[in-house]
């Protein structure tokens, strides 16, 4: 008997909530290391430092504010669900999809499906018992098709797809910058720390704790770099972790409309809001795309 291996999926929404208490830990030990024992005390004190001791403690809170806002975000926002009235669109020519992204099943008999969309390549999930629009995919984890799943990240507890998408990146945008600055502000105490230097007695719950954050944050900032690096190419691809794992052919891909569009389909066309985990109200008004369901094709594909 072979095992199913998306039973133990389940598992993955326990450790995602041990995932949130990680990340608000971390952001403990880092609030303590920075602005409570090194930098803050600077900024009563006054003096040449103060200023210093200014910029880093504005710069922290910012980024530790526009971080949380983010993470939050992501979350708490659905990353969109297929709605029970969904129908493959008789005007969708699903047959000149030439690069289907996944093994297709063929929906129950008995089922009227529109003539122009019947063929190998309507996709239907007999799990959630429906069809599955362009670019959804089904999530062993949430038990549940998510419109342009990008992947179940256990780190937010929730699916990232196409309604939560631009708050994922931007989480790790704020996460990168503020570990990085948290990792710059404490090199000098980890120097003196590994250094043989003499210096004034610090408890050595107090140095550890200056290791600890100094580690992690380290740690966070080149990995959360490697993830930014490489979703900064698939938002200029239009494409999915998961898409981009099962494209099989090196044609260029059918919903890439050069890296403005591609942009603009994740972060909306308003540049005051690109950096802000919402949408504006026009954009959310005028960009089907933004709610999951309908994505244009390449002008010499949409015909």
């Amino acid at each position: 008997m072979a095992w199913n291996v998306f039973k133990f999926c389940t598992g993955l929404k326990v450790i995602g909530s041990v995932m949130i208490v990680v990340v608000l830990a971390v952001v403990g030990v880092s609030y303590y290391a920075v602005i409570i024992f090194n930098y803050a005390p600077h900024l009563i004190k006054g003096g040449s430092e103060a200023a210093i001791a200014l910029i880093v403690v504005i710069l922290f809170h910012v980024l530790l504010l526009m971080l949380l806002w983010c993470y939050f975000t992501v979350i708490f926002t659905d990353p969109g669900g297929v709605p029970q009235s969904w129908w493959p669109s008789p005007i969708e020519d699903l047959e000149n999809q030439t690069t289907p992204l996944a093994s297709t099943v063929s929906p129950p008999s008995g089922l009227n499906v529109p003539m122009v969309a019947q063929g190998p390549l309507v996709r239907y999930c007999r799990k959630c018992s429906h069809f599955k629009p362009p670019r959804c995919h089904h999530c062993s984890v949430c038990k549940r098709c998510v419109l342009k799943m990008d992947h179940h990240c256990v780190w937010v507890v929730n699916c990232v797809g196409a309604r939560n998408y631009k708050f994922f990146l931007l989480f790790l945008l704020y996460t990168f910058l503020e570990t990085t600055l948290v990792t710059a502000a404490l090199l000098p105490q980890f120097i003196v720390f590994l250094s043989d230097a003499d210096v004034e007695v610090v408890h050595p719950g107090i140095l550890a704790t200056i290791f600890l954050a100094f580690v992690l944050n380290l740690a966070f900032a080149l990995s959360v770099l490697g993830f930014l690096i490489m979703h900064i190419s698939l938002v200029a691809g239009n494409t999915t972790t998961i898409e981009a794992y099962e494209k099989k052919v090196s044609a260029r891909w059918r919903y890439d409309l050069g890296p403005k569009k591609n942009f603009e389909q994740v972060f909306g066309t308003w540049k005051l809001y690109w950096l802000l985990p919402m949408y504006a109200e026009e954009d959310l008004r005028k960009m089907t795309v933004l709610h999951g369901l309908d994505y244009p094709l390449r002008p010499e594909l949409d015909s």
